[in-house]
């Protein structure tokens, strides 16, 4: 049945009574009468002029439940599909008068508890029964279970199907008993533990950061239990009272509204902030804030909620009231629930005064602004119409904030619902009560999903509250716009016929179709847009390039969107701007530009179109859709921040902005601020960055380089510059799963960030420049520790901006693309780091160094610090890239092998397989290692390959030979080895005795020459420049002989019958003319010794010499060949020495 709201005596005209404490702010009226004809409960604004599109609401089962059907304002409607067989069957099984509880989350899943039974199934908007069920066994406990100690951890991505292997669960019981499933496939697999809080009883359970939960005690006490691969559960409390004000006394501490927690105040509730990985705590009287990492909390915030909120909300009932000084004194206040909006945290609070005739229970919606490390002053206070009878055994109810990005909300007890809002925005939605008990029925549970109001009651089951008008996700303005452009563009939406000729829609009408189809999703016509986008772009269809114009299109429209409602833009929209906005305030344009954009990227994952998106032209190069469509998002975050410097350095950002307006030719309107133009063009915000620069070096010039203003300015350039890519990134990397498709149907094109296009990367190593030749030699001390921080702020963005660049080409047809931006990559690394190091800052450097893994950078500052602690600690830290491998090469490359053979022996093992691939230096450390067989070994193989140097092949030879006496290998094998390398010490021989005066001759040193082979010492020990060749020089050229491999290509008698030739023109033949005894007279000749040498050493002369009418025919022999003298005595001694020893 319908409840009219009874008028309070505290709130005028029976309406709501709302206070917004801002400095110099005002107190609110209220708007009488705003239930009737009012908007929908899930928009921020009323829907007016929906145009030709009317859209049809998604069909649902109306519930026919009197309450329900008696609203004014809402529908009570049954929400999804059919309830599981077993949560029907424990509902049943239950008495009336048993407690059953259960929680409905936000990411889809919902479970029961009753008596020792846990029972979770998925839910949704959708129709479609779910056939993901399960029951698990809770732990025993004397207490009644709840669902407010159930959690679970869900690691699906943003539109995937939900799988009960990507659920784990943990449970807890009052006293502390902790049961946990890793994964809900397997029921009777999980792990307990036992959690203590000195006999407090926990209250809340929670699903964080990292598939860990917080355990919270009634005392305000708070465990974090993290399960690790195993199963096992790791417990620890969260930090407290380790805020930035933690440090200062209680007395100043408490003038700020700060205080250290403590377990005094009993704890009323808790909220886990997914977005920003935020913890809170509402007690009594404070509410406490923690940042929550994957391992490790840190504690922000301790707030004296009461004393800051108290005086607001008694103010706000009673304030106008004679006596009102008296009855705030005994005024009560109690907080009962704490959620979350776009706006800030919502608290719920029921404040009474006893003395009031009749005594009723004011409940009220606080909404604070979060600032980081304090509460905003932004807070607004909003007395709804919902004031029963004060009862203090009734103070039990809670708030559901459906939607983050609207006002609406629904408190709720047992027995029933008050629909409002929290008064933050513009209009107030209607309030009205809708009441389940007169029918016997009971609410059970309470939650949000798919933006809607969802409960489970006893009777009706799961059910949501509709507004009976058509409910929009987008804001008023958004909405009205888009309705009024597709009614202008001559569509009927639902009623246009999607089944006849789709295969002739021009671009421009599907771009049209598909805006009209994400109208419809925005107010929750699903099937329908579902069943257009079906016929427009086929699931079969295979590659659709329309598709990724269109939804290009779109995004751009959205975020470079005329904002038409506002009336400076009157006259300046074109025809063709199909999306509006009404804010007159930039920052606001620009963030209805971005819930837009986020909303129709929803859209594209709800009805599978994300998925099928494949690349789009931007920058002359093409880009994955799904990436651009992040970038426009990206671009908004960045838009937002560059206009709140607009708002803080104005003169600056000015400058910029008619630099940037003047570039493009833009004309402005006399109605409209640059400001206005430029930022209504979001796609475009990064030209900003160098027109800033170009304003700086301007300002340079024109004032004196060593002036504050100067550093001022640089400082001012700097932020915005950096704020707005750090802004950017965060959006990139927070929102990665939400852009990501898991299979990608085809090799997607390079990807270069717009914070990394050419023109970014350009503006950052300019401003590199600029701070480090002209800024930072003029400037204080104390300036250039800001300047310097920032700079190293903007080299991360720009190395950031490589990375994801190569991130992109790292699969294998790409490989030669990804060599050649790795080299330029480094190149740019070095060139932006190396200055940081000259100017003595070590610490921001390897800051960066580590990020990017520069390890040069790292090697040299821990040169230049001589710390060698730090770089066993890279060692290991970098272990997998092979960071041991670039150290010992750099070592190398410096000379600095004494460091490199006396590494630690954790690092022996590195540097032997390093070493493999540098044999000159291995043989070193095997001696080091005392393995000296593989130091000969190692020493021989070099000696054998040595070829440029003689000097330093005879030494490693001799090297080679010491290691392998002084090695444990057999007697025979080292004869064996001893016997080689002194045959080998005898050809060197050769060279190292070659006459000092034919080196002196040829200009060469024993030190320098390359090892020469036989044929090339013959040559000398031959060649007319030895001019004191004696026997001992021929003899040595014919035994080098003997070391001619076949390899070498020479024939071996040529060169033979060459050596005597020369060694028979050493001698003068005439001067024996006349003389009677031919043996007589040659018996002192060159040639004669040979032969008497040969014959020493045993040699069998007719076998060994060429035969003597070849030698006497040969062309060495010059003009010996016709002496007749020469060849007599020749054949004398031919008889004399072969033939008779033959």
């Amino acid at each position: 049945m319908l409840h009219s709201v009874p008028g309070s005596p505290h709130t005028p005209g029976g309406g709501s009574s709302r206070r917004s404490l801002r400095p110099g702010g005002r107190k609110n009226q209220a708007l009488a009468g705003s239930s009737v004809g009012s908007p929908a409960l899930f928009s921020p604004a009323s829907r007016r002029n929906s145009g030709a599109l009317s859209a049809r609401g998604t069909p649902t089962r109306v519930l026919h439940h009197p309450s329900g059907t008696e609203t004014v304002n809402y529908d009570v409607k049954a929400f999804g599909a059919s309830l599981p067989v077993k949560v029907i069957e424990a509902l049943r099984m239950a008495d009336a008068e048993d407690f059953v509880s259960i929680q409905l989350d936000e990411s889809g899943w919902a479970w029961l508890v009753y008596r020792d039974r846990l029972i979770i199934w998925k839910i949704s908007q959708s129709s479609t029964k779910l056939s993901v069920c399960k029951e698990l066994q809770l732990p025993p406990s004397d207490y009644l279970q709840s669902s407010s100690l159930v959690a679970i951890s869900c690691l699906n991505l943003p539109g995937e199907t939900s799988s009960l292997q990507s659920v784990s669960v943990m449970v807890a019981t009052f006293e502390g008993s902790i049961r946990y499933w890793p994964t809900l496939v397997h029921e009777s697999s999980f792990t307990e533990t036992f959690v203590d809080f000195g006999g407090a009883l926990c209250s809340f359970l929670t699903s964080v950061k990292g598939v860990s939960f917080i355990l919270s005690s009634s005392r305000s006490q708070f465990m974090r239990l993290t399960p690790d691969s195993t199963g096992k559960i790791h417990q620890h409390g969260l930090p407290q009272g380790q805020g930035m004000f933690s440090g200062i006394g209680r007395k100043v501490s408490s003038l700020l509204g700060i205080l250290s927690p403590t377990n005094d105040a009993a704890l009323s509730s808790v909220l886990w902030d997914r977005k920003n990985s935020r913890f809170y705590a509402m007690t009594s009287l404070n509410l406490h804030k923690w940042e929550i990492d994957d391992s490790t909390e840190r504690h922000i915030l301790s707030w004296d909620m009461n004393r800051v909120l108290r005086e607001n909300i008694t103010d706000a009932i009673w304030g106008s009231e004679s006596n009102y000084e008296e009855i705030k004194r005994d005024v009560n206040v109690q907080y009962l629930d704490l959620q979350q909006n776009c706006d800030g945290l919502v608290i719920l609070a029921a404040a009474w005064h006893l003395s009031d005739q009749p005594c009723l229970t004011y409940y009220t919606l606080i909404t604070v602004e979060d600032s980081g490390y304090q509460m905003s002053d932004s807070v607004t206070v909003e007395v709804t119409q919902y004031n029963p009878p004060f009862q203090p055994e009734d103070l039990v109810c809670k708030v559901v904030v459906p939607d983050f990005s609207s006002h609406a909300a629904c408190l709720y007890t047992e027995d029933e619902i008050f629909a409002c809002s929290t008064g933050t925005g513009r209009i107030s939605l209607p309030q009205e009560k809708i009441t389940f008990s007169a029918q016997g029925d009971r609410i059970l549970g309470a939650g949000s999903c798919a933006g809607l109001p969802i409960f489970f009651t006893r009777k009706s089951r799961l059910v949501a509250i509709y507004s009976r008008e058509n409910i929009s996700l987008l804001p008023e303005d958004l909405e009205d716009s888009l309705a009024s452009s597709v009614a202008e563009s001559n569509y009927e939406g639902p009623e246009f016929d999607v089944t006849s000729g789709m295969d002739i829609i021009s671009q421009e009408d599907k771009t049209k179709l598909l805006k009209t189809t994400f109208l419809q999703y925005c107010r929750n016509d699903l099937d329908n847009a579902q069943a257009i986008i079906n016929e427009l772009f086929p699931p079969d269809a295979g590659q659709d390039a329309e598709l990724d114009r269109s939804v290009t299109q779109i995004s751009v429209n959205l975020v470079d969107d005329y904002p038409s409602s506002d009336p400076r833009w009157a006259e300046s929209v074109p025809e063709a701007a199909t999306f509006a906005h009404s804010s007159l305030i930039l920052l606001r344009q620009l963030e209805n530009k971005t819930k837009a954009h986020s909303l129709f990227v929803d859209f594209l994952h709800q009805v599978g179109l994300f998925s099928r998106l494949r690349s789009f032209p931007i920058r002359g190069m093409s880009m994955a859709t799904r990436l651009l469509l992040c970038e426009h998002a990206e671009k908004l975050s960045a838009a937002i921040v560059l206009k709140n410097y607009h708002t803080r350095l104005p003169d600056v950002v000015n400058a910029a902005i008619q630099i940037a307006l003047n570039r493009r030719q833009s004309d402005i309107p006399p109605s409209l601020t640059p400001a206005d133009v430029f930022f209504r063009e979001v796609s475009q915000i990064d030209t900003i960055f160098e027109c800033l620069l170009e304003e700086e070096e301007q300002f340079l010039k024109e004032t004196r380089i060593d002036s504050d203003d100067c550093a001022e300015m640089v400082i001012s350039v700097n932020n915005i510059i950096k704020d707005m890519l750090q802004a950017a990134v965060h959006e990139r990397q927070s929102k990665a799963s939400l852009y990501k498709i898991r299979e990608p149907r085809e090799t997607e094109p390079e990807y270069v960030p717009w914070t990394a296009s050419g023109a970014v990367r350009s503006t950052i190593i300019r401003q590199h420049e600029i701070i480090l030749k002209v800024v930072y030699p003029q400037i204080s001390s104390n300036l250039r520790c800001t300047v310097i921080e920032q700079l190293v702020a903007l080299l991360d963005w720009f190395l950031d901006g490589y990375v994801s660049q190569l991130q992109s080409v790292g699969s294998p047809e790409y490989q030669e693309r990804y060599s050649s931006l790795e080299t330029e990559y480094i190149q740019k690394r070095s060139e932006l780091l190396l200055p940081l190091l000259s100017l003595g800052q070590h610490q921001l450097a390897a800051f960066l160094a580590e990020k990017y893994c520069d390890f040069d950078i790292l090697i040299q500052i821990c040169e230049l610090t001589d710390n060698q602690t730090k770089l066993q600690r890279y060692i290991t830290q970098f272990a997998d890239q092979n960071f041991s491998d670039f150290l010992f090469r750099w070592y190398l490359e410096k000379g600095k092998r004494g460091k490199l053979l006396s590494q630690p022996i954790a690092q022996q093992g590195q540097l032997a397989n390093f070493l493999q691939a540098h044999e000159h230096l291995s043989w070193l450390h095997d001696i080091n290692s005392h393995d000296l067989e593989k130091a000969h070994r190692t020493l021989q193989k070099l000696a054998n390959t040595e070829t440029r140097y003689f000097a330093r092949k005879k030494t490693l030879l001799g090297l080679s030979k010491l290691a392998v006496l002084a090695s444990d290998i057999s007697d025979v094998i080292l004869n064996e080895k001893i016997e080689e390398m002194a045959e080998q010490e005898h050809f060197l021989l050769h060279q190292e005795t070659l006459p000092e005066q034919l080196l002196a001759e040829r200009e060469l040193n024993l030190n320098e020459m390359p090892v020469l082979s036989a044929p090339q010492l013959i040559e000398l020990y031959i060649c007319d420049e030895n001019r004191r060749a004696n026997e001992y020089d021929f003899k040595k050229a014919l035994d080098l002989l003997e070391y001619i491999d076949e390899d070498e290509q020479v024939d071996i008698n040529d060169l033979k019958l060459k050596i005597l030739c020369k060694a028979l023109k050493r001698d003068n033949w005439s001067s024996s003319e006349g003389k009677d005894d031919p043996i007589d007279a040659s018996k002192d000749s060159i040639f004669v010794k040979i032969l008497q040498k040969l014959l020493k050493e045993g040699i069998q002369l007719s076998e060994y010499l060429p035969e003597v009418k070849d030698l006497l025919q040969a062309d060495e022999l010059g003009k010996l060949k016709s002496n007749p003298y020469f060849e007599f005595v020749l054949k004398a001694n031919y008889e004399l020495y072969v033939y008779r020893q033959a």
